[in-house]
């Protein structure tokens, strides 16, 4: 934002000259607006995906979505100036500015791009085992250079001989030490599957008393994916993290925040749901609204509210099955409610009743959860707290169709409740009003 800021007034100047142009912010609030427009873009922006770090590694995809930020922020200023003539800037300085802010961004995009994928300026990074985490933390880091990071090359133990495929290097822990004197090594991630009795604690305090950060592979994961890693949890880091904890006051704050909203909602909403019912009459056969036993807090099943969006018999023959592409089963109406997310509406009293919040899991169907519980571990975590309408797994992957994509889901649904706090949820929301205005993920 300031960067947009500092273009606008750099344009003020270059339009009125220095003298007129501090005059012109002072005097004609200039300043303030300069900042609407700079929040405009700034949130134009954030819509069209240029805050997400692999839009920003891709040179090709920046231009385009430059140019759809400049068509919206224009339409938006356009309809604001309607309502507010007073905010409207000077029409050369809005020229001006509009005209170089997005050869500024762009630059700007590509020099962070290659100011964080320059190999000399990258962090040097030894991995550290050869546990279920290393593969997938090492396509990460490879797959993402902006992210800053090079693995120059991995330490395995137990001790054998020494190993130069792959660059991987098999050797005593004495070893270490001249490993990461060679390599340079100023970062070094813990990736062991088994550490009992193998991890050298006395070498890696030494190397961490020299300035080298020692850090654990599954929460450096964490943060690059936005994701727990089920594959390499241990029972030990599920109980000590300082996540998995839920306050007695955040479950308050959360029932509070999803109790006001969902009224509100309900309010908002009152004078839509007759035409979404007339439609859902008109084109199908069977009930406006649906009813489906979900899994909610600690296991207890409760009966969740949606408009109904298949076909009445969907499941008279299959029995419960997960909703694929192009599902034959949805109407023509109902699909337009999933892409909208219309169909959410009822649950909103299904927020009031206490059985759903507004954020968190969602809550699954007792013959999915029960044979998902079978196959995948940690899978009754997700049911430590309320599920939600949204969530921070239904924003960042795709409806739920087989196993693997269950354990995708499992993934952001525990980096949800490890983490979970009125930021985040703040965030989901935001992200949340992003997929529904782009019709994202919806099936």
């Amino acid at each position: 934002m300031c960067l947009v800021v500092f273009v606008f007034v750099g344009a003020a100047v270059a339009h009125l000259g220095a003298a007129d142009a501090i005059v012109m912010l002072h005097d004609e609030q200039g300043l303030l607006k300069i900042l609407v427009i700079s929040a405009a873009f700034v949130t134009c922006m954030y819509y069209f995906d240029l805050y997400d770090s692999s839009i920003v590694s891709s040179p090709r995809g920046i231009p385009t979505r430059l140019i759809e930020v400049m068509g919206t922020v224009c339409v938006l200023l356009a309809l604001l100036y309607y309502v507010y003539p007073s905010l409207a800037l000077r029409r050369e300085i809005f020229l001006i500015g509009a005209s170089l802010v997005g050869l500024v961004l762009i630059l700007w995009r590509r020099l962070f791009v290659a100011i964080n994928s320059h190999s000399e300026l990258a962090d040097r990074v030894l991995l550290f085992g050869d546990g279920p985490l290393s593969d997938p933390l090492v396509r990460e880091i490879e797959t993402r250079p902006e992210l800053g990071m090079r693995i120059v090359s991995q330490f395995v133990l137990p001790p054998d001989e020494l190993q130069h495929e792959c660059g991987t290097l098999s050797q005593g822990a004495d070893d270490l030490l001249g490993v990461v004197r060679t390599h340079r090594v100023n970062r070094i991630l813990v990736a062991s599957g088994d550490r009992r009795g193998k991890l050298p604690v006395e070498t890696l305090l030494v190397l961490k008393s020299q300035g080298v950060r020692i850090e654990d592979a599954a929460d450096v994961y964490e943060e690059m994916t936005g994701k727990v890693p089920i594959e390499s949890l241990r029972l030990g880091w599920l109980l000590f993290s300082p996540g998995f904890c839920v306050s007695r006051f955040l479950r308050s704050y959360k029932r509070m925040v999803s109790i006001l909203i969902s009224i509100l909602g309900l309010l908002l909403t009152l004078a839509l749901v007759p035409f979404v019912m007339l439609a859902i009459k008109l084109t199908s056969e069977g009930p406006v609204f649906y009813k489906q036993k979900r899994v909610g807090l600690n296991g207890k099943v409760f009966e969740c509210y949606k408009f109904r969006t298949m076909r009445a018999d969907a499941e008279a023959d299959s029995g419960p099955t997960w909703a694929d592409d192009d599902d034959p089963r949805i109407t023509h109406v109902g699909r337009f409610l999933r892409i909208s997310r219309l169909d959410e509406i009822p649950q909103l009293w299904n927020v009031l009743r206490g059985d759903m919040s507004l954020v968190g899991p969602r809550p699954e169907r007792p013959e999915f959860a029960d044979w998902l519980r079978r196959e995948i571990p940690h899978y009754q975590l997700r049911q430590c707290i309320r599920p939600g309408i949204t969530g921070w797994a239904q924003i960042r992957f795709k409806y739920t169709s087989s196993v693997e994509d269950a354990k995708e889901k499992l993934r952001y649904d525990l980096f949800y409740v490890k983490n979970m706090s009125p930021g985040l949820d703040v965030l989901v929301f935001l992200q949340t009003i992003k997929v529904i205005l782009l019709g994202r993920g919806a099936q």
